[in-house]
């Protein structure tokens, strides 16, 4: 009796968990596009206008960014200008809360089929490497090392420090100005 009262609050707060996240790591790849270079360098073998959504099916929780040139991604929160050109989608709200809670690194939910890539797969590889590099500098490395396929052994402590400092400032800053936008 006590669980079936409680499988709706736990899905309901793996849901407000993943939108929250969805918003956080759209924000924070427009900010490491601006802050790493080797991000950067990634980034400019997309085209331009390039845009890449990452959902939970059938219409859950999404986050959508443009390339627009040089390396650099916008934002623009769950709703896309245009068809988007990726979209990497996770089968349920469980699997999608395995990834973005760190208990699962995203190669091992795709192996085991907990996600699916509507896309050109070349594409798909080099935005999970964008992503990758991202949680590399946002995350303790001890979570980023189960978080990520390999973690960057050229990271020292000083420049993940300051690029993280910079990543969540320009995070905060953007969410500070949605807030006054709205």
């Amino acid at each position: 009796m006590l669980t079936k009262r409680i499988q709706p609050m736990i899905f309901q707060a793996r849901r407000l968990y993943v939108e929250v996240m969805f918003q956080v790591m759209g924000r924070a790849l427009q900010a490491v596009s601006e802050v790493d270079k080797t991000v950067n360098k990634e980034a400019e073998a997309l085209p331009d206008g390039f845009l890449f959504e990452m959902m939970v099916m059938p219409d859950g929780a999404r986050l959508i960014v443009e390339h627009t040139g040089l390396g650099r991604f916008k934002y623009h929160g769950d709703s896309a200008p245009r068809p988007v050109d990726l979209s990497i989608q996770f089968k349920h709200i469980a699997h999608a809360f395995l990834v973005l809670s760190f208990q699962e690194k995203t190669s091992v939910a795709f192996a085991n089929d907990r996600m699916l890539v509507d896309g050109d797969i070349s594409y798909a590889v080099r935005m999970t490497r964008v992503l990758n590099r991202l949680e590399s500098f946002i995350l303790p490395k001890l979570i980023a090392e189960r978080a990520v396929k390999e973690y960057p052994a050229d990271l020292g402590l000083p420049e993940k420090l300051i690029s993280a400092a910079r990543i969540y400032l320009k995070v905060a800053t953007n969410f500070v100005e949605t807030v006054r936008a709205s």
